[in-house]
């Protein structure tokens, strides 16, 4: 029962959009129509008001652009459009204006412009993804190489780039493009691309953040500004999201896919995916306490000043309370060992935050359970993190507070590759990570030697306290020596080859 539990939760989760939980996957509509109702109507305060019972809704269109309406079409209008063989051009244009229509009624904001819509298939997309990635340079790989090897999620004989790819070619649902202002909904039916209203409304409420917000300049330039930045960006969509799909149980007839539609995500890569989808989980909470404190109103404050680490998504009670301490990592390295340029105003190094290393604690558990069936606990207990799922009527679907890494303060992660890495390929890195107290500081640095135990680290005795090593005969794929050590209110690991290069890559005096 964990493991199908666990299995159902992940797959919801990396669907990336429409899917939160205590939503129904049931809501259909007839293939051909789709019937005018009566209903509320939310205004921009978030009040509601409701017609009397026999009232009569004009659907004559109005002098002005309103709420609620959009291109010819109110919110809950009948229209009539054929899905059997997908839709035509005029049927894709009726269904995004009037869920254009629908997102204002929720999120009480007028689209002062509209934003052009494909359907596309899962294969087309998978096509598109490869290509975007075809380009990526040889210090790109690596960058990305030692990120994710050093959350211990893709090995050294592993290429990160092509398990990222994979994940977001089997895992997306539709995309806002802010570059080329469109969106794309992505099908399971290669025949008759299908539409799902759900994923359209969330994309189509992406266009009008950026319209309105300008969030595509928002700072995301590390894994961590990613998340913590999404956590009003993707918070906000998806609580949008889930008000709509509200309405569509309650209100609406709207356009659903079959369960066949739903990508099975059978190949995608847990732990990446949890890694960046925390704000999927955490972000929709941290939107409905501001809505149902202050309205939309204290929504859109908060696009002014968003979360700046996910430990104020996380824990929202330190959202503009408490802000992350930048980390400094001092680069004692030899002339061996360099930081691969990026180029492109690309940042150099790498920041996972406190949901990175939350995930990064948790995954070995994951692992074990799907290979026993077993829920398994070896840092990080497998159930913790699905707590939440249990409980139906939940928005925050997945607990990404521990107390090993409830303390955070800030992390720096410096990649390094040996000079001569052309024929080698030899990487390293620094990883720095601040905390609130020596204890917390402490408390991560233990749970961090657990992980390394689990993938068969032995203490190397001579060579001090703090130095591990994974041999090379480990088939864990992380054949490395590590230095861990603790300075007061600071963690500091060290990565390199062998336990020889370690002071080469950071030197420890």
């Amino acid at each position: 029962m964990a493991r199908r539990l666990l299995a159902v939760a992940v797959v919801c989760l990396v669907v990336l959009a429409g899917c939160q939980g205590g939503m129904s996957g049931d809501a259909t509509t007839d293939p051909t129509t789709t019937a005018p109702t009566t209903e509320q109507m939310t205004d921009a305060a978030g009040t509601t008001t409701q017609p009397g019972a026999n009232a009569s809704f004009s659907y004559d269109d109005p002098d002005a652009d309103t709420l609620g309406w959009e291109g010819g079409y109110w919110y809950n209008e009948s229209i009539s459009v054929d899905r059997s063989d997908g839709l035509n051009d005029s049927e894709l244009h009726t269904v995004v204006n009037r869920s254009m229509a629908r997102v204002e009624v929720v999120r009480g904001l007028e689209f002062n412009q509209s934003v052009p819509v494909d359907v596309i298939s899962r294969e087309e997309f998978a096509n598109d993804t490869a290509a975007s990635y075809e380009n990526v340079t040889r210090n790109g790989t690596l960058h990305q190489n030692v990120k994710w090897e050093a959350m211990f999620m893709v090995g050294e004989d592993e290429n990160a780039i092509d398990v990222l790819a994979s994940n977001r070619a089997g895992s997306v649902l539709g995309y806002y493009s802010p570059s080329e202002d469109r969106i794309a909904i992505v099908s399971e039916d290669t025949e008759s691309p299908q539409m799902d209203e759900i994923t359209l409304s969330q994309e189509l409420f992406h266009g009008l953040q950026t319209h309105r917000f300008n969030t595509s300049e928002l700072n995301q330039s590390t894994q961590e500004l990613h998340n913590a930045k999404d956590g009003i960006i993707e918070g906000d969509g998806n609580y949008v999201d889930h008000r709509y799909q509200q309405r569509c149980e309650r209100d609406w007839d709207c356009l659903r896919p079959t369960d066949s539609e739903s990508p099975s995500g059978s190949d995608r890569h847990t732990g990446i995916a949890l890694t960046r989808l925390q704000p999927y989980s955490d972000g929709p909470v941290f939107v409905e306490q501001l809505y149902e404190s202050g309205g939309w109103d204290a929504v859109n404050d908060v696009y002014e000043n968003p979360p700046a680490s996910t430990e104020q998504t996380i824990h929202p009670d330190r959202y503009g309370v408490d802000e992350p301490t930048p980390v400094s990592v001092a680069d004692t390295s030899t002339d061996a060992w360099t930081v691969p340029e990026m180029g492109n105003d690309s940042v150099d190094f790498a920041s996972f935050g406190e949901a990175g290393l939350f995930t990064m604690l948790w995954y070995p558990s994951y692992v074990e359970t799907q290979a026993t069936g077993q829920p398994a606990d070896v840092v990080i207990p497998t159930a913790h993190l699905l707590a939440p799922a249990r409980n139906n009527d939940t928005l925050d679907l997945y607990n990404y507070s521990h107390p090993y890494t409830d303390g955070w303060d800030g992390d720096k992660l410096v990649p390094y590759a040996a000079s001569d890495s052309l024929n080698t390929s030899e990487t390293a890195y620094v990883w720095a990570s601040t905390w609130d107290s020596a204890s917390d500081a402490t408390e991560f640095a233990d749970a961090y030697r657990e992980l390394l135990q689990y993938h068969g680290a032995e203490r190397v005795s001579d060579a001090g306290p703090n130095v591990w090593r994974i041999p090379d005969d480990s088939d864990s794929g992380y054949a490395d020596a590590f230095r861990v050590t603790t300075t007061e209110g600071r963690v500091t690991i060290v990565n390199a080859p062998t336990v020889d290069q370690l002071d080469a890559v950071h030197d420890s005096s």
